[in-house]
């Protein structure tokens, strides 16, 4: 690792299906960014996860966690629900639909975003994962 490369680092925020944790991700993303020197993701960073816990626990009955990862100057956000079925797939974003548009959402501001189911010790589940470049 260069010299200058931080080292990498991880969060997991263990959520309960309730609305009001998506406000508890997005504050505690903020201050994670925000101590970690990455305030100018900040905004970007909260939309994304916004989005990703939002669908995790709205479209799910189970918990959900989100992840924050920093590594090789890109931040990986991803939030994992008990539900094994797959995302729906993003449409084209329409900004003044009322439903329907947080992939879309997600698809058109990371850099990269992606999904994978989850099984292993018989939990089951998927991450749902977007990235962005931290240089």
């Amino acid at each position: 690792m260069p010299e200058n490369e931080p080292e990498p680092w991880e969060y997991t925020l263990y959520i309960p299906n309730d609305p009001r944790a998506v406000t508890v991700s997005r504050r505690t993303l903020r201050l994670i960014l925000t101590m970690h020197g990455l305030i100018r993701l900040v905004d970007t960073a909260e939309l994304l996860a916004t989005e990703l816990v939002s669908n995790a626990v709205r479209h799910t009955k189970g918990p959900a966690a989100l992840r924050v990862r920093h590594a090789a100057a890109v931040l990986r956000i991803g939030a994992w629900d008990a539900d094994p079925e797959p995302p729906e797939p993003p449409g084209e974003f329409e900004p003044h639909a009322e439903e329907g548009r947080g992939l879309a959402l997600v698809r058109a501001c990371a850099d990269l975003w992606g999904w994978q189911p989850l099984s292993r010790g018989g939990n089951r589940g998927k991450y749902v994962w977007c990235e962005l470049a931290a240089a």
